[in-house]
């Protein structure tokens, strides 16, 4: 089989009811794709108007009413809104690997007013209503993606030259209430999420649904160990004290059962005091290794640069008080002490290996934001990997 690249269009309306997640789950365990690229669109009118003149096809083996729905719908909900000129949020997902167009449309489904089960994506979150003379009475289709692969690679193409332009982190899509301050904050979904294709990205992303926040960003990211350091660089020097007493109280055991006698409670301290910021220092290469997939002992300054080996989605959330709301969902670091019903309860499993990370304030939201920078174009980088220049 050869390697494709497969789109997945996630429409206004679907984002909008927080349907985000568990398109995404469906997506990955049933196909067992590889997510190479996500990125959010607020699509220009032009971009619009390009991309529905393509959507009806001979190739597509959906009935031509069905396609001219789709036409429709698109020019409908995807363009800017008529009185505002407001701009609509899209998130397109982009999929590779083997047979990737086929297994996409496979999971996707097909449009049917006589479907009643949920197999498909579109079984469970898509609607077409019919009135008794058969004549549409609503449509929703949850989710847009191409028949064919030469297909696929024309209109994903025409998205990736409109990448720059009406991608990224998008502004001014949301509209809040007089007095509404809101807040930007970032998420990642952490790599061992990513060890096998299953539901807990898209599962993990249900949950933060929960806080009624709006995703107004989203990159596929492979963290470099100096992104890795400078991320988590307030983090050393609390390892380098915190531990101290732990050290200590560890090490005292370990020589006394070696050695056969007691270690005086100042020696022990004197233990702490000496081997804890060695172990604040190791624990720390293996939060750097964890997410970038290389210790900063093992790599070069060139390499210290370049995209690691692990693999995590990058979001931005928006609405008033975000940073307390995703906090309060993800649950504390500590997964043992974390509330029934949290994130980190249901899906982590130790301090580090706990599913996702939330910034703690404001302030740090910047910071790591500035880092990690969700709104760069790895979308369209991709895209000409596969397909050459654009």
């Amino acid at each position: 089989m050869a390697q494709e690249l497969a789109y997945v269009i996630i429409t206004p309306y679907s984002l909008y009811k927080s349907r985000t997640g568990g398109i995404l789950a469906r997506l990955i365990t049933r196909t067992g794709l590889e997510l190479a690229a996500a990125r959010m669109f607020a699509p220009s009118q032009e971009l619009v108007e390009t991309y529905s003149k393509s959507i009806v096809s001979s190739n597509d083996p959906q009935d031509r009413r069905i396609q001219e729905l789709i036409r429709d719908y698109i020019l409908q909900n995807l363009s800017p809104e008529p009185k505002t000129g407001r701009r609509r949020r899209v998130m397109v997902l982009l999929f590779q690997g083997d047979d990737a167009v086929r297994k996409i449309r496979g999971v996707i489904g097909n449009i049917n007013p006589q479907r009643r089960g949920g197999e498909t994506i579109r079984d469970t979150y898509g609607d077409i209503l019919l009135d008794e003379s058969d004549n549409i009475r609503y449509f929703e289709p949850a989710v847009l993606a191409a028949p064919t692969a030469d297909e696929a690679a024309l209109k994903l193409k025409l998205w990736a030259r409109y990448s720059d332009t009406d991608g990224g982190v998008v502004d001014n899509t949301i509209v809040y209430d007089p007095g509404e301050k809101p807040q930007r904050t970032l998420v990642l979904i952490k790599p061992e999420n990513f060890r096998f294709p299953s539901g807990r990205p898209g599962n993990v992303i249900d949950f933060f649904s929960r806080t009624g926040l709006y995703i107004v960003g989203i990159k596929v990211h492979r963290m470099s160990v100096a992104q890795a350091l400078e991320f988590y660089g307030p983090v050393r020097e609390i390892l380098r004290t915190k531990l101290t007493d732990i050290v200590a109280s560890r090490s005292k055991a370990v020589l006394e059962k070696e050695l056969g006698f007691t270690i005086p409670s100042g020696e022990e301290k004197q233990l702490g005091r000496l081997l804890g910021p060695l172990f604040g220092d190791n624990q720390f290469e293996s939060i750097v290794k964890f997410m970038a997939g290389r210790t900063p002992s093992e790599v070069d300054e060139k390499t210290k640069q370049e995209p690691g080996t692990e693999k995590c989605i990058a979001l931005i959330y928006e609405g008033p008080e975000a940073v307390r709301k995703i906090r309060d969902v993800l649950g504390p670091t500590d997964p043992s002490k974390a509330p029934p019903g949290s994130i980190r309860r249901e899906f982590g499993q130790t301090i580090m290996v706990n599913a996702a990370h939330a910034s703690d304030s404001e302030e740090n939201a910047a910071r790591e934001l500035g880092i990690v920078n969700v709104g760069e174009n790895n979308f369209k980088r991709i895209a000409e990997q596969f397909y050459g220049k654009l």
